[in-house]
């Protein structure tokens, strides 16, 4: 999932996304999904973390390296 894609992705779709770091600070749900005010933005502390539940949709992130 990149914040530049061609298509838009469906807000609360995916169980589990991965993230690069050229993403960090991140953010759910992201302005690349369709329905990105489908819930408050959350911030995730997926540096520290690396795995994230958000806590509105319950979609897994996880940091790849």
């Amino acid at each position: 999932m990149t914040a530049a894609s061609d298509q838009p992705t469906q807000a609360n779709a995916q169980t589990r996304v991965s993230v690069a770091r050229t993403q960090l600070p991140f953010s759910c749900p992201q302005p690349s999904m369709e329905l990105w005010n489908s819930h408050p933005r959350v911030y995730l502390p997926l540096e520290a973390e690396r795995e994230c539940l958000c806590p509105y949709c319950g979609t897994l992130f996880v940091l790849e390296d």
